[in-house]
């Protein structure tokens, strides 16, 4: 995993960082934040054009939840490889497609979108961040996981299907009832107070 890789904390400054093999934390937002995952349909589609991705340009999924206008994704990059741009880019085109044959898409898409050969299904840009170590991995692990709860969509984090939760819980890396408040219980709750992120949340 690579280390030493600067934290950038002011968005005006922020310049993507390309490092062969490493692991990068992905948000992408939908286009005016709609809430195109909230139909399960368009779930699958994303997971159809995910899985297409990986077996052009393959990569390991290391953590991922989808959220009704947003998704967070850790990707770990082939050791010679460091295109997460271009995998980003393809999964918005495939998942756009798979959209269009439903005649899904939202009408009346601006001038200037036009003119980027842009749907209105994504927000142009995306947010990336280089995992430095193994701590920075946790944490985004965390947020991701915590995140459904984090937007009020559920209470605990176990309670969301859509994520990679449940996954790290059958390899024993989190306990099934993390940050969980069923029963009453009150959770010592993840501190997210001094890390980044774009302006999905």
């Amino acid at each position: 995993m690579p280390t030493k890789i600067p934290y950038i904390t002011h968005m005006s400054q922020y310049r993507r960082s390309y490092v062969p093999g490493g692991t990068f934390f992905l948000t992408l937002v939908t286009y005016c934040r709609t809430p195109l995952f909230s139909e399960p349909e368009n779930i699958s589609h994303l997971r159809t054009a995910v899985a297409k991705i990986r077996t052009e340009k393959p990569f390991e999924i290391l953590g991922a939840v989808i959220l009704p206008d947003h998704i967070h994704f850790l990707w770990t990059l082939p050791s010679d490889d460091s295109d997460y741009s271009q995998r980003v880019s393809r999964l918005k085109v495939l998942f756009t497609r798979l959209l269009r044959g439903k005649k899904s898409l939202p009408q009346n898409v601006s001038a200037s979108r036009r003119k980027h050969r842009e749907s209105n299904v994504w927000q142009r840009r995306f947010w990336e961040h280089t995992i430095c170590n193994e701590a920075d991995l946790a944490r985004h692990l965390d947020y991701i996981h915590y995140n459904p709860v984090k937007h009020g969509l559920v209470s605990c984090p176990h309670l969301w299907e859509y994520s990679s939760f449940h996954k790290w819980v059958k390899k024993g890396k989190y306990q099934a009832d993390w940050a969980c408040s069923c029963c009453g219980k009150k959770p010592p709750l993840p501190d997210f107070a001094h890390m980044v992120f774009g302006e999905s949340g």
